[in-house]
């Protein structure tokens, strides 16, 4: 059997990246209420039109891997305005990587593989705005699970099937793993499917730029 896998690698990390600079403020609230900063920020994004009114965000804070393996691309936020908040900022983090992800997606249909179900577990699936984006953007029903660390939990249901407590891996998984909540496609589907290829366009346009710039970094810290 084969395992078909697109890599955005920073993903969630781009979040973390967006709170640890950007969320003092909300870390402060959150700490003072006993909230968690993450929802502070949602909250606020949530009001926002999806699309962010023209802001869109490129995650590759750490270079990227799938579709464009290029370890010198680098993290964009274009078509900031004066009519952009921080509001604005938080969601197009969030809807940057949902289009990054739709990358790997968009090859995997482009193999001619029925996409039947996305499930989405992890941190970033814990926040009920980023769920539906992932909805919207993917144009396809989001199904949660009662996993909240993917890795680890299969790593668990392996040696399960090692140990012989499962028969096989599929066995594993019916036994182990359930579905928590379903999410359907809403309105934004429409603005999404305007603003993707527009986010498609920019690696390539920029490409050449990562790589020069890359260069004159690299030249100044070996200086």
């Amino acid at each position: 059997k084969w395992h078909l896998m697109g890599v955005v690698l920073s993903a969630a990390g781009s979040f973390r990246w967006y709170r640890d600079t950007l969320g003092d403020m909300e870390r402060a609230q959150a700490a003072a209420a006993g909230r968690d900063p993450y929802d502070l920020l949602t909250e606020a994004a949530a009001e926002v039109p999806a699309g962010c009114e023209g802001l869109l965000f490129l995650p590759y804070l750490t270079g990227e891997r799938t579709p464009y393996p290029d370890p010198n691309a680098r993290g964009v936020f274009f078509g900031l305005t004066l009519r952009h908040g921080k509001a604005h900022m938080t969601r197009s983090v969030l809807e940057g990587v949902t289009y990054a992800l739709r990358d790997s997606l968009e090859l995997m249909r482009g193999l001619g593989l029925p996409i039947e179900q996305v499930r989405a577990l992890g941190g970033g699936a814990r926040s009920p705005l980023w769920r539906q984006i992932l909805a919207d953007v993917f144009d396809n029903e989001i199904v949660t699970v009662n996993v909240t660390e993917g890795a680890a939990y299969g790593a668990a249901l392996l040696a399960g099937v090692g140990a012989g407590v499962y028969d096989d891996v599929a066995t594993a998984c019916d036994a182990a793993v359930r579905e928590t909540g379903r999410i359907t496609p809403g309105p934004a589907v429409s603005v999404y499917a305007d603003y993707y290829p527009r986010y498609r366009a920019l690696y390539p346009a920029l490409a050449p730029e990562f790589e020069a710039m890359a260069q004159v970094v690299g030249k100044h810290a070996a200086a």
